[in-house]
């Protein structure tokens, strides 16, 4: 199986084109009724690949290329259903198809991970390095990069694409992944500043839920004394005034 969740994005509505010819009138229920189906489709297909129904969704994303064939977003989500599938060779087409019809970082990041559970490291890395070029702030796809470099034995080109990666996401979890190659290579002294480190992170992260919490315990407090205050005004107002506090009141006045 696939060790990392595939991340695609892909677009919420179609749009078709129709013979000019057609009358205004009769494009419009025809354009309905096709929308319609389409998004019986995808919905058909998201719902089987929810429920682990891997032919239903394949029939359901064939039936819409079969109608527009030049649907990235439609090849991109049966490269995802091949790949859960093991069927490497289909999903790679899949997701180069979708590649060459929308450069989108997806598709690349998409494909770079069945060549990386493939064996084919040289491929994923360029993958990758094309996905980072187009979109560079996902720290994802540098984590990625730096497991086909390091497959590769290229140690310092690995260390280099999760230390951009930690600029991005500050990760307990990716400074993990610098010190466990670390401590392959041996180095001492890079051990022990990774895990300090490590220390580090963990002391921010910490002071920062704290501070977190207690930010919103102060907002809570200050919210339930406003509707206290609040409450109390009601009631005030609701009150019917009896003969002596009108009285007071009046006094009060003058």
């Amino acid at each position: 199986m696939i060790g990392a969740t595939l991340i695609v994005a892909f677009a919420a509505y179609l749009v078709f084109l129709f013979p000019l010819f057609h009358s205004k009138i009769a494009e419009t229920p025809h354009n309905a009724r096709y929308d319609m189906q389409m998004k019986k489709l995808w919905n058909a297909a998201q719902t089987s690949m929810r429920d682990h129904k891997p032919l239903r969704a394949e029939k359901a994303l064939l039936t819409i290329l079969k109608f527009d064939e030049k649907n990235a977003a439609a090849y991109n989500r049966l490269g995802i259903l091949y790949a859960k599938e093991q069927k490497f060779d289909e999903a790679i087409e899949c997701f180069e198809i979708a590649q060459s019809l929308d450069n989108n970082p997806s598709s690349l990041h998409n494909v770079g991970l069945i060549y990386l559970e493939t064996g084919a490291y040289e491929k994923a890395a360029m993958a990758f390095e094309q996905a980072i070029e187009l979109e560079g702030n996902v720290a994802a796809r540098f984590i990625a990069l730096a497991k086909a470099k390091e497959k590769m034995g290229q140690i310092k080109a690995a260390l280099d694409s999760l230390e951009r990666a930690y600029e991005l996401d500050h990760s307990v979890a990716t400074l993990r992944q610098i010190l466990a190659i670390h401590e392959t290579t041996g180095d001492a002294e890079a051990l022990a500043n990774t895990t300090a480190r490590i220390e580090a992170q963990i002391a921010e992260n910490t002071a920062n839920r704290t501070r977190s919490t207690r930010r919103a315990s102060t907002k809570t407090k200050a919210l339930a004394a406003r509707n206290t205050k609040s409450t109390t005004r009601a009631v005030a107002k609701s009150t019917p005034r009896t003969p002596a506090r009108r009285t007071a009141v009046r006094k009060k006045q003058i």
